[in-house]
């Protein structure tokens, strides 16, 4: 099965002025980073990807198996030894945090590290692409470095999340 159309965008963009005596000062400032893949594996390439929309329930969480548990579109298991792509997305009308990373076993550690996590406030989100020319990406270990835990930060109510994931099966 072939992928195409992988492309990760994101676009900064601002501009600060300031009135001056005889005119207005502008300072026009940006940042822009794409990533187009091919198909395939190696650099410049992908062949895995999995999405969804996911809800947790208050105080609850789930630990994400990359290696071989995810089923894709048409219902075959998803494994990933290698990410280059990832977005998550808090839904805007979330009460509590989506709290990502730091799972008690196996955790995938090459993006967060084993401990640390990342905290998505409602309507927040997160990108992360190693770019068209990274070989290595953000490696997954089946069975010792596979899981990401996403978390609901209190008990009061339910987080729903986006999660799309672009990656390599070696």
């Amino acid at each position: 099965m072939a992928l195409s159309g992988t492309l990760l965008a994101v676009a900064a963009h601002a501009e600060l002025t300031q009135a001056l005596d005889l005119g207005a000062g502008r300072a026009p400032q940006s940042l822009t980073r794409k990533m187009q893949l091919a198909s395939g594996t190696g650099v410049g390439k992908a062949d895995r990807v999995w999405s969804d929309r996911r809800t947790i329930a208050a105080s609850g969480s789930e630990d994400l198996d990359l290696a071989g548990v995810l089923l894709d579109a048409f219902g075959a298991a998803v494994t990933f030894a290698r990410v280059k792509g990832l977005i998550i997305a808090a839904a805007v009308g979330n009460t509590n945090n989506v709290v990502v990373g730091a799972a008690s076993g196996s955790p995938w550690i090459t993006l967060l590290g084993a401990t640390h996590t990342l905290t998505l406030r409602p309507g927040a989100f997160v990108a992360v692409g190693t770019g068209e020319t990274d070989a290595t990406g953000y490696a997954v270990t089946a069975s010792t470095g596979d899981l990401l835990k996403i978390a609901n930060s209190a008990g009061s109510t339910g987080v729903t999340y986006d999660i799309h994931i672009i990656g390599s099966s070696t």
